[in-house]
């Protein structure tokens, strides 16, 4: 690959999201199957980082996918932009009136409570982003012209389609020649591979997109999450040990295959219950291992989309606060926040994430 050109000087902006973006379709503290009333949310794994950023942490973000020019395409937009991230790079592909060739992807998600874990049914056949592939987007424009300094993405979207992993890899190869920095979140999900060769599958392309990444989200394991061991029950004086201990291991692995990573993170998670879990993050960064506080047994409303808050305090942590620890605690206090409140998005403001870093103090503020 060509030497990498220096990054742009005045970057239009901070981070460039490249997904899929879902209207999700919430039944609040009911069941999908009997509910006769839903809220509207807009998510996806990839554009949830850039919401994060954008509300929270004050970043100029943009979103790069498509939708059908219908209706809830329309509505799915005006949540974006009601999130703040811009919207004039999305492509808009006309509809057929049916969506027998492109449809906007929809996904029924019920949050969960106690005994009952969270249940998803997502209907993104067909959609717009879905079919994207390689020269859908002008990189030399949006890279080299306007200029950014964060790309963004995941295995969400490079797992759509055969067209979505080449324009992941397309993405990825363009940012690196312009010198933007690159953040994937491997985000296995077993239904979008079942019909595409699987976990071995998912694996093989993401082997591809490693050496490209600067920072990655989860490691590249040799098995499915689903397949993987559970960890011991840790005592209480630690919560995660085991988990820890398995996670160091794996991070060293993956960074002696692919010594281009620059950090490698992770969340800790412990399930008691649908609303009860214990929660933390792990994070290699050149050389060394920061571990956020632990957040335990902790009161959760709704989980979709924690991971991805992590990520937009992780990334604003390494551009902004430029310390790894810091990184860390503001990803793990802004995933423990965005698990207090409906949707997949954080609704949390900077100093609150910043305070809960610190320590939790849940008394009202007069």
């Amino acid at each position: 690959m060509p030497e990498a050109a220096a990054p742009h000087p005045s970057p239009a902006y901070d981070l460039l999201s490249l997904g899929e973006v879902l209207l999700r379709l919430d039944p609040g503290e009911g069941r999908v199957r009997t509910s006769r009333q839903f809220t509207a949310w807009e998510g996806g794994g990839e554009y949830n980082v850039a919401r994060g950023l954008r509300r929270c942490f004050g970043w100029r973000t943009a979103v790069l996918t498509a939708f059908a020019d219908n209706e809830i395409g329309r509505l799915t937009e005006d949540l974006i932009l009601q999130g703040g991230v811009d919207t004039s790079l999305v492509r808009w592909v006309p509809y057929d009136g049916i969506g027998r060739r492109v449809r906007n992807a929809i996904n029924f998600t019920e949050r969960g409570f106690g005994l009952r874990g969270a249940r998803g049914s997502v209907d993104r056949g067909w959609s717009a982003a879905s079919q994207l592939r390689p020269g859908d987007f002008d990189w030399n424009h949006l890279f080299g012209t306007l200029g950014c300094r964060w790309l963004h993405t995941g295995g969400i979207f490079a797992g759509l389609s055969e067209s979505t992993a080449e324009l992941t890899i397309e993405a990825c190869e363009a940012a690196k020649r312009h010198g933007v920095r690159i953040s994937y979140d491997l985000n296995y999900r077993a239904s979008l591979w079942q019909e595409r060769g699987g976990f071995a599958a998912a694996q093989q392309l993401n082997r591809r997109l490693a050496p490209l990444v600067d920072v990655m989200i989860g490691v590249l394991c040799d098995e499915p999450p689903a397949m993987r061991a559970n960890p011991v029950q840790a005592r209480e004086a630690d919560l995660f040990a085991q988990q820890d201990m398995e996670l160091r291991g794996e991070i060293k692995r993956v960074i002696s295959r692919h010594p281009n990573l620059q950090c490698v993170a992770a969340t800790l998670r412990r399930v008691h219950s649908a609303t009860r879990n214990d929660w933390g993050a792990l994070c290699w960064h050149r050389g060394l291992f920061y571990r956020s506080r632990n957040y335990a047994d902790l009161e959760i409303l709704d989980r979709i989309g924690a991971g991805d808050s992590f990520v937009a305090g992780l990334l604003h942590g390494l551009e902004r606060e430029q310390c790894a620890q810091q990184a860390v605690d503001l990803g793990a206090a802004h995933g423990a926040m965005a698990m207090t409140t409906p949707g997949d998005t954080s609704m949390a403001s900077e100093t609150e994430v910043r305070a809960l870093a610190k320590g939790p103090d849940a008394r009202v503020q007069r």
